[in-house]
């Protein structure tokens, strides 16, 4: 029994959904318009925040790129003595 009300609520959904009434409204021009500049800003407003978070997530990796305290102890040198040995040559 379940399965039937199941499959009847799902009927009504969809009759329901896609049947319209008229909505007996006026649109001008300007409300066009309005929703075109709202689309625009959500893409910008999205575009931004992206780029934001792929900055802030690649400036992360800059920081630990130089520091890697397995490879430095394998050497048995830290990479600023490195440094100032290859400077001196």
């Amino acid at each position: 029994m379940s399965q039937k009300n199941t499959i009847q609520s799902a009927v009504v959904a969809l009759t329901l959904l896609t049947t319209a009434a008229p909505a007996h409204a006026y649109l001008d021009p300007s409300t066009a318009s309005m929703a075109i500049s709202a689309i625009v800003g959500l893409f910008a407003t999205a575009s931004l925040a992206i780029k934001t978070f792929w900055y802030k997530l690649k400036s992360v990796g800059r920081r630990h790129e130089g520091k890697h305290p397995d490879r430095d102890a394998e050497c048995g040198d830290s990479s600023s003595s490195n440094m100032e040995r290859t400077a001196d040559h």
